[in-house]
């Protein structure tokens, strides 16, 4: 077996570099602790992992500023975490206790954080998008520049009020992010046995939105895009569309066997393309790190995440009188 080739080394500081390895680890490292809770029947109903698509949410959060907002779809953990939100709040709601952000009622898919800026968290496919449009319209009357990140999958990509976004988007100029987080399958359809088209990101072009393909397994080519994208929205010209190139290694939910593709081909992808451990090349090679020290990176990242399990076990069920606030009349 020949050898990998080693990475490139950018012009990039040890200090982002290690910020970037923390953060994706982190939201492997709690998906992969979701997951055997959703195992043991601690988690219910729907739990979709992000796992092997950190480098998208991590690379454009570097691109933001306090203010900017972001809205995604389901599959959202990883986008809670990449903000900011507490972990310990995240598994809570996710094992559907009161100490979770949304008091236990939101779970997995439905869970908010006003104070991170983070709108949902959304479990109808594409129903992110208009209300991403919504909030970027917001900030525009408002007369700020902040930008709002609207994510959704090439599934969604396929839905028309994508399109019906796309056109008001144009015509008001709204500062939005449009990022197509192309995982290559929608839940079990391969992308090619879905569209025509031989991207999801120039379909702006019938609208006027410029865009572009990014690797999302690259967190720092991702945040190259991320800035540029950023730039043209905060200066009036937006909107913008980043279809991010990436690949999960679950399946679409805890309840996917995933038999549509082969675990020769998920393997292929961990070798070859994974996000973290081309991060862990550079600091390697760039002498940054050294084994010992990713170790211990690793092991404080676990005991993040054990922390995170542990109060989410203690936190008690929501009270019965839950089912009667945030209701309206």
């Amino acid at each position: 077996m020949a050898a990998k080739k080693p990475p490139e080394t950018p012009n990039v500081s040890k200090d982002e570099l290690l910020h970037f390895y923390r953060e994706m680890l982190l939201i492997r490292r709690f998906e992969e602790k979701a997951g055997q809770l959703y195992g043991m029947g601690l988690i219910g109903g729907f739990c979709h992992l992000y796992i092997g698509q950190e480098a998208v949410v991590v690379g454009l959060e570097a691109a933001a500023k306090e203010g900017d907002k972001r809205i995604t779809s389901y599959r959202d953990h990883g986008h809670m975490l990449a903000c900011g939100m507490d972990p310990k709040g995240v598994m809570a709601e996710l094992t559907g206790r009161a100490g979770g952000y949304s008091r236990g009622k939101g779970g997995s898919m439905h869970m908010f954080s006003k104070e991170k800026h983070f709108y949902g968290g959304h479990g109808i496919v594409a129903a992110q998008v208009p209300l991403g449009a919504g909030l970027a319209f917001a900030d525009k009357y408002l007369g700020n520049d902040n930008v709002t990140f609207t994510y959704f999958g090439d599934g969604a990509a396929n839905q028309g009020q994508v399109y019906e976004t796309y056109n008001m988007a144009e015509l008001w100029n709204l500062p939005v992010v449009f990022v197509i987080e192309n995982n290559q399958y929608a839940m079990g359809t391969s992308m090619k046995r879905a569209t025509r088209s031989r991207t999801l990101w120039e379909r702006g072009a019938a609208y006027g939105i410029k865009g572009e393909a990014v690797d999302g397994m690259d967190v720092l080519a991702v945040k190259a895009a991320g800035e540029k994208a950023v730039a043209i929205c905060r200066a009036g010209e937006g909107p913008y569309i980043l279809e991010m190139m990436t690949y999960r290694y679950r399946g679409h939910s805890m309840s996917d066997p995933a038999k549509y593709r082969t675990r020769e081909e998920v393997q292929k992808m961990r070798d070859e393309k994974d996000a973290i451990e081309h991060v862990r090349e550079l600091l390697l090679q760039g002498g940054h790190a050294t084994d010992e020290d990713l170790k211990l990176i690793d092991r404080d990242i676990k005991a993040v995440v054990n922390e995170s399990a542990e109060f989410a076990k203690e936190s008690p069920e929501p009270d019965l009188s839950e089912l009667w606030t945030d209701v309206y009349a």
